[in-house]
């Protein structure tokens, strides 16, 4: 189906979305969608249909060279081998992305645009992200890994960078947690550790949060651009045993 990307990037649309934030109170998840043709008054809207799973079978690079091209790459099989099918002569296996259209919808009375149809794309999380300057230069270019998790960590990985100021490896290492229209929070151990009455997550479940531990959430890998024209390459520290970022030069 189209997309309307004007009407999703609109004021009048994030408005209509964000006055549904609160500082001192809850919303019950899962939330109804809106509607970005017709944004409705705060608070009002449709009925939510459940999330449906998604799998965790994916990877992602991240690499620049020394022209300042940059590539942010997210590709996915869908599960251990995929569909089963590898190309003849060329020894790579086809994946099954099928099974991210949604056979049946979540709720009869929601309109299901990720029912299967020609021409379509199925529903998918892949975030592969570059970020521009208003030259058109690139800044940082990004992803990651992690099924439905992928957003809120590219997300959660963007604001630590772009709006903290974090170095990018610093970034990429933070804990995570994830929110995708659920009853619970999930939230990396190192978010569970404030266990005191007066911490930040006794003071968020006192609210009506609630939070479960999820051990590992993404495994992102970044570039950024530095002032002198060179790059930097950042992944894990510690997420899947450490992430791989490096320099590639050709053999003298």
């Amino acid at each position: 189906e189209d997309v309307p990307t004007r009407q999703l990037l609109s004021q009048k649309y994030a408005d209509s979305r964000a006055c549904l934030i609160k500082d001192d109170a809850v919303l019950t998840s899962p939330v109804a969608p809106g509607d970005p043709r017709h944004p409705a008054a705060c608070g009002t809207g449709g009925t939510a249909a459940p999330t449906t799973y998604e799998g965790e079978n994916t990877t992602h690079l991240t690499v620049a060279d020394k022209w300042g091209n940059v590539v942010a790459y997210t590709l996915t099989i869908e599960q251990t081998g995929g569909s089963g099918i590898t190309v003849p002569g060329r020894g790579f296996l086809l994946n099954n992305e099928l099974t991210d259209f949604s056979f049946a919808p979540a709720n009869p009375a929601v309109h299901d645009p990720n029912l299967p149809g020609p021409g379509k794309r199925p529903r998918s999380s892949i975030s592969p992200t570059i970020v521009l300057d208003g030259h058109g230069k690139p800044v940082v270019a990004l992803g990651s890994p992690g099924g439905a998790t992928i957003i809120t960590t590219v997300l959660q990985t963007l604001t630590g960078f772009l709006d903290r100021g974090l170095p990018l490896v610093d970034a990429i290492a933070a804990p995570r947690a994830s929110q995708r229209n659920a009853a619970q929070s999930e939230l990396e151990p190192a978010l569970f550790d404030d266990t005191s009455p007066t911490g930040l997550r006794a003071r968020l479940e006192a609210i009506g949060h609630s939070f479960k531990l999820n051990p590992e959430i993404g495994a992102a890998t970044g570039v950024q651009r530095l002032a002198d024209g060179k790059w930097l390459a950042a992944a894990e520290t510690v997420r899947r045993g450490g992430g791989s970022a490096q320099v590639v030069r050709p053999a003298p």
